[in-house]
C-alpha cells in the first residue's frame, strides 16, 4: 500500500510537469439485434504543443520531452511536420442499418489513411506522404507501404480537418492526402504495438478488457489513430478500438445478458492511476423495447440522454458490469426494424463479362426532410468509369438528372494513379436514388497479377458524408471486380514437366557414363550350391 501510494503522487507528479494529460473511455451501446457495440477511446493531450512547420525540416528540430505521449509517435509527427493523421484497420462490414452510426466515423473495410500536410519543406508532400506510411507501416506492423500512389487521391470535399491546421506563410497551404488498402485486415501483430503506446497497457483501467481472443472474435472490430492539433490547447493523440460482440452467439442459453467478464474474459483489476478521468458509459436500451432489465453494479450516476456511468478515476476494487433481461428467456431477433441511419446505401458491381461491367449504387434518405450528401469515388486504374453513361433516376424510375450536381473527376493514369469522382446529390424525403454507369475492366499483364488472381481485385468501398454532418461519413462495402485471369497453372505445369523429363534423360545417362559394368566369372560349384 505505501509503495503503491509513491507511485500515484510520483505519476500525478509527473503529469502536471510535463502538462500532459490522459483520458480513457469505454462505451458499452446495446443494439437492436441482440450485439453489443463497444467503443474504448484512450486521449492523450499535449498541452501547449505546436505542429512543426514544414519549412523547419531543414534544420535540427528542438528537443521533445514526453511521459505518457507515445515518443516513437511524437517522432514521427515532428520528422515529418505532420499536423493532423488518421488511420484505421478495420475488419467486417458495419451495418448502418441495424447498428446506427458507430463513435467513430472511420469503419471502412480495411486500411484507410489521411493526413493533412502543408508544403514549403525541401521534401515535397508526396515524399513526407510516402515516408509517413513507412514509418507508421514499421510501428503497427502493417503493409501501409504498399499505399503508393496507385492508392492515393487528395478529395476536396468527404475529408475536413477535424482539428485546427497551423496557419503558412503564402504561398504556402496544407494539403490532404488519401489512401486506402481493402484488403488489408487487423489481427494481432496490429494489435500489440497498439497496446504499447497506451499509458496503462492491459493491466489497469478500462485498457485491461483488449483480449485480443475476444476482440477479434467480434462480428466487426477495428483499431484507429487520430491526431489533431487544437489551437489554445495542443497536439491530441486519439487511439480507438471498436467492436461489435454478439452475447447471443456465445451464450448457451441464447440469451443476450452480459458482463465484462463473458464478453472480454476478464474484468477491470483496478483503475490506471495515471488517467485524469477513466469512465464507462452504458446507454440503456430504450423503453419502446419493453423488456425489463436490470444494471449491476448501480452506477454512479445516470445523464438525461438515458447513460450509465461509471466512474473509474479513483477506484481501487475490481468492477464487473453486469446487464441482464430477467423475465426474457430466449433472445428473439427483431423481423421489422427501421433503419438507424438517415441514408441506406448499397453498392454492386454487375456484369459477367471480364472486359465489361456496371456498377450500380441506390442510395434511400430514411428522414422526412431531403438530405444533401456528398458523394466520393475511388477506382484504381484499371477498372475505368464511362462518364457519358451515368444515369441517375429516382425511386419510380424517372430521369433524375437535376440531383446529381457539382461533379468534379480525376481520370486515371494507366500505372500511376488511381481515378477520383465527387458530386453532391440531393436526396428527396423517403426516397431512393439510383446511379449506374458503365465501366471498362483493363486487360492486365501476367506480372502485374497478385499471388491471390483468382480472388479477384479489391475496389475500395465509396463514401457518403451527409453536408449538414461533415465529419460523420457513410461507408459502403468493399466490392471484388473479376479480370481476365491467365491460367497460372500452365507455368506449373511446365515446370513440372521440364524437370521430370530433364530427370529421366540426366538420370539415365548419368548412369550410362559413370556404371561400370564388370563381368564376374562363376566355379561350378556356385551354382551347384545355388541349386
Amino acid at each position: 500500500m505505501k509503495w503503491s501510494l509513491i507511485c500515484l503522487f510520483l505519476a500525478k507528479g509527473l503529469v502536471a510537469k510535463t502538462a500532459e494529460d490522459y483520458r480513457e473511455e469505454l462505451t458499452l451501446r446495446p443494439l437492436i439485434d441482440g450485439k453489443l457495440a463497444a467503443h474504448f477511446s484512450f486521449s492523450i493531450l499535449l498541452r501547449g504543443a505546436i505542429p512543426r512547420a514544414p519549412s523547419s525540416l531543414g534544420t535540427d528540430d528542438m528537443s521533445q520531452h514526453y511521459s505518457i505521449f507515445p515518443l516513437a509517435l511524437g517522432q514521427i509527427l515532428r520528422e515529418h511536420a505532420i499536423p493532423e493523421f488518421h488511420l484505421t484497420i478495420n475488419s467486417g462490414r458495419w451495418d448502418y442499418d441495424r447498428w446506427g452510426h458507430p463513435g467513430e466515423p472511420g469503419v471502412g473495410s480495411g486500411a484507410e489513411l489521411w493526413a493533412w500536410m502543408g508544403d514549403g519543406a525541401q521534401a515535397s508532400i508526396d515524399e513526407r506522404w510516402k515516408a509517413l506510411q513507412n514509418s507508421l507501416s514499421g510501428l503497427f506492423c502493417a503493409s501501409l507501404g504498399r499505399m503508393d500512389t496507385l492508392h492515393t487521391t487528395s478529395p476536396t470535399r468527404a475529408f475536413p480537418p477535424t482539428g485546427d491546421l497551423p496557419r503558412l506563410p503564402a504561398p504556402h497551404k496544407h494539403s490532404l492526402r488519401h489512401a486506402t488498402l481493402p484488403a488489408e485486415r487487423v489481427c494481432t501483430e496490429n494489435l500489440t504495438p497498439f497496446l504499447k503506446l497506451l499509458p496503462c497497457p492491459a493491466r489497469a483501467g478500462v485498457a485491461a478488457l483488449l483480449e485480443p481472443h475476444k476482440i477479434f472474435d467480434a462480428d466487426w472490430h477495428g483499431l484507429g489513430v487520430h491526431v489533431r492539433w487544437r489551437a489554445g490547447a495542443g497536439v491530441e493523440l486519439t487511439l480507438t478500438v471498436q467492436a461489435v460482440l454478439d452475447p447471443v452467439r456465445t451464450s448457451v442459453e441464447r440469451w443476450r445478458d452480459w458482463t465484462l467478464r463473458s464478453l472480454f474474459d476478464r474484468s477491470i483489476p483496478r483503475s490506471c492511476n495515471i488517467a485524469t478521468s477513466s469512465v464507462i458509459r452504458v446507454l440503456l436500451p430504450p423503453a419502446s423495447e419493453g423488456a425489463a432489465f436490470t444494471l449491476t453494479p448501480e452506477p454512479g450516476m445516470f445523464s438525461d440522454a438515458g447513460t450509465a456511468l461509471y466512474d473509474l478515476t479513483n477506484g481501487t476494487s475490481e468492477l464487473d458490469i453486469a446487464m441482464r433481461w430477467p423475465e426474457e428467456r430466449i433472445f428473439s431477433y427483431p423481423l421489422d426494424m427501421s433503419p438507424l441511419s438517415e441514408l441506406s446505401v448499397q453498392r454492386t458491381l454487375k456484369g459477367s463479362s471480364q472486359t465489361h461491367g456496371e456498377l450500380s449504387i441506390v442510395i434511400r434518405n430514411n428522414q422526412p426532410v431531403a438530405i444533401h450528401t456528398h458523394y466520393l469515388e475511388t477506382m484504381p486504374w484499371h477498372v475505368e468509369f464511362f462518364l457519358h453513361t451515368l444515369s441517375v433516376s429516382c425511386g419510380d424510375g424517372a430521369k433524375c438528372d437535376h440531383l446529381y450536381t457539382n461533379m468534379t473527376y480525376t481520370p486515371s493514369q494507366p500505372h500511376a494513379k488511381p481515378a477520383l469522382l465527387q458530386a453532391t446529390l440531393e436526396l428527396p424525403p423517403h426516397e431512393a436514388l439510383h446511379l449506374s454507369f458503365r465501366v471498362r475492366k483493363a486487360f492486365l499483364s501476367y506480372k502485374e497479377h497478385p499471388p491471390d488472381a483468382q480472388r479477384g481485385w479489391d475496389l475500395p468501398p465509396a463514401v457518403f458524408v451527409p453536408v449538414n454532418t461533415p465529419h460523420r461519413r457513410i461507408y459502403t462495402s468493399a466490392l471484388l471486380v473479376d479480370l481476365a485471369t491467365p491460367d497460372f497453372s500452365m507455368p506449373y505445369n511446365v515446370i513440372i514437366m521440364t524437370s521430370t523429363l530433364i530427370a529421366l534423360i540426366f538420370g539415365s545417362l548419368f548412369n550410362m557414363l559413370i556404371r561400370r559394368f564388370v563381368v564376374i566369372k562363376l566355379d561350378a560349384e556356385v551354382f551347384t550350391n545355388v541349386k
